[in-house]
């Protein structure tokens, strides 16, 4: 069940009772499915510098993106997604090391118009390899990534070769959708960028996909 506060906040959410159980159940599937194939967790902040995003995200983000000033005239902004942080994570902290195989799971926000499965405050479920010596990880993380989404539906379409749209992103990625959803039918995406390949699942979008 959801329940909402106050109408000028739109786009977010109390969730409570059976939805949060389920929403509970498919983050510990998903978690066991990234631990059990070698990955590590990382926790995120919810409040970084806006210039993390400036020359790493597309146009789309940066116009969504909650930015504000600190008291200290800094600028700031509240995450709109998960990837361009790990970016910076791996050029500070792993630039030497290989195969370094993470999973993350936070709330991301952007200022959009707020509909089913799509919300100002969402979840996003993360998976990152940093420095990747193997030929066939973008095969492996399609993979993972198809084993959470049947977590929820069997019925998904994957294509593996498609442009994103975020500039960080040096080849064509992949994408999986779930076309029951309509509009809002795509559930994951990913690609490799300078520092390693990953992707993100839409988790409310996923929660949206029970068949079962």
């Amino acid at each position: 069940m959801e329940l909402r506060i106050d109408q000028l906040a739109r786009g977010v959410r109390i969730i409570v009772g059976d939805e949060a159980k389920q929403r509970r159940q498919l983050l510990n599937g998903m978690i066991q499915l990234a631990e059990s194939t070698g990955y590590s967790e990382i926790i995120l902040p919810s409040v970084e510098p806006a210039e993390v995003y400036v020359d790493k995200a597309g146009e789309e983000i940066l116009g969504q993106m909650y930015v504000f000033n600190d008291k200290k005239d800094r600028q700031l902004c509240l995450r709109p997604e998960g990837t361009a942080t790990i970016q910076l994570v791996a050029d500070k902290h792993y630039k030497r090391n290989q195969n370094v195989k993470l999973w993350y799971f936070e709330r991301c926000w952007r200022y959009e118009r707020p509909q089913e499965g799509r919300y100002r405050e969402f979840f996003q479920f993360g998976v990152e390899v940093i420095n990747p010596t193997s030929a066939t990880v973008k095969n492996e993380l399609i993979e993972l990534a198809s084993a959470m989404i049947a977590l929820k539906t069997k019925e998904f379409d994957v294509v593996e070769s498609v442009k994103r749209g975020l500039s960080y992103y040096v080849e064509e990625g992949f994408e999986i959708s779930v076309p029951k959803l309509g509009a809002q039918k795509q559930v994951a995406g990913g690609g490799a960028y300078k520092q390693g390949i990953g992707f993100a699942v839409g988790f409310d979008r996923l929660m949206l996909c029970g068949d079962k």
